[in-house]
């Protein structure tokens, strides 16, 4: 089928079980065991899960006493994000090899834009195996690949052979493919959203596209026009290399409920110590400082305040954060404490991207 847009060579890469699959690759005792990466506390998140373990119904973000109930011998590791970071820096060392228009999501997966290469390979397909294999190579893990026009089919194929496989979705199969992908699959449709849908008829790609545009932006607003584009494989948002993080953030949660001020410091204290860790780290300075507090009762609160300076030192912000502390009083115990810094300064100018028509895949 013929498309009335550039058509792009996308690659998305994402690791398998990254966490878990680090951990399981420098403690050999740990391989072929149901394991999370998280806190085992009674608040503690599941930030990650073997595949041993997601036999189990164990994922990311589920509760860790949830996790326990669902597999009884599963073992829980303490997170190491500056190991993960340095195998993530190998990883990404692989995909600019290849191109420099590389857009990381996470520590664990990234766009590449392939339609031009420094290999001056034609075949995006070829170019995500070549990649998947060099990963193995240097770092003895696993990796899987989609390879598409644009960045949403990309993401939505790296899924379907996972684990340790990769997946093509060729321009002349797009549309069909679209047509029979579940309405849950599409970005931007959530579990609120797919359920609206389902109530007027809407399952898969086929019956969102017999939808008016207008029709779509009387049900879900904006969005509308959202999916009555990408259902047509319209989606022109490009690899963009130096995409601006937006704020940087540390939190905990606690144990035991922090019933006072003073506590709420103390605590502070602490998460600011690793803000101030990873603002260093990132080279970067932000204006608006920002304190998040969860209650007991799960209400979440924010306060937050613009200063006319770029700071990313703990005796520059911290003043900022007791002034917001006693900026109002606790409405209840405070299980969740968080400090974030945002409007970051940024000297980056973003590049256009070039695009050149290779239909061959």
């Amino acid at each position: 089928m013929a498309f009335d847009f550039p058509i792009r060579k996308i690659i998305h890469v994402d690791m398998d079980a990254f966490y878990a699959s680090v951990e399981q690759l420098d403690n050999p005792e740990l391989r072929g065991k149901p394991i999370a990466v998280g806190g085992d506390s009674d608040r503690g998140v599941v930030a990650a899960a073997s595949y041993e373990a997601r036999r189990f119904k164990v994922h990311s973000a589920l509760p860790s006493v949830t996790a326990k109930r669902r597999c009884p011998h599963l073992i829980f590791v303490k997170p190491r994000f500056d190991r993960y970071k340095e195998v993530s820096d190998q990883i990404r060392a692989v995909f600019y090899e290849y191109t420099d228009l590389v857009e990381p999501l996470s520590l664990d997966e990234a766009f590449l834009d392939v339609t031009e290469n420094k290999k001056g390979n034609p075949s995006a397909t070829i170019i995500a195996h070549e990649i998947r294999a060099l990963i193995k190579e240097r770092t003895e893990l696993n990796a899987s690949a989609g390879i598409s026009i644009n960045k949403f089919l990309a993401k939505v194929a790296s899924d379907i052979n996972k684990p340790n496989g990769q997946k093509t979705i060729n321009p002349e199969d797009v549309i069909q493919f679209l047509e029979q992908l579940p309405i849950e699959k599409f970005f931007g449709v959530g579990k609120v959203t797919a359920k609206k849908m389902h109530a007027i008829g809407i399952f898969n790609g086929a019956h969102l596209k017999v939808r008016s545009k207008e029709s779509l932006e009387r049900d879900f607003g904006k969005s509308g026009a959202h999916y009555y584009n990408i259902v047509r494989g319209i989606q022109n948002s490009e690899v963009k290399p130096n995409r601006t993080r937006k704020s940087i953030a540390a939190e905990r949660t606690f144990m035991k409920n922090l019933s006072s001020e003073l506590f709420v410091i103390e605590k502070l204290e602490a998460i600011a110590d690793e803000l101030e860790r990873r603002m260093l780290t990132a080279q970067s300075k932000g204006k608006t400082i920002t304190l998040k507090i969860k209650y007991s009762d799960f209400v979440q609160q924010t306060r937050s305040k613009t200063i006319d300076r770029f700071v990313n030192r703990k005796h520059d912000f911290f003043p900022i954060i007791e002034e917001l502390v006693y900026q109002d009083v606790l409405k209840e115990s405070v299980r969740l404490l968080g400090i974030s810094i945002s409007n970051l300064e940024t000297g980056e100018e973003k590049q256009p991207l070039s695009v050149q028509l290779i239909i061959e895949f």
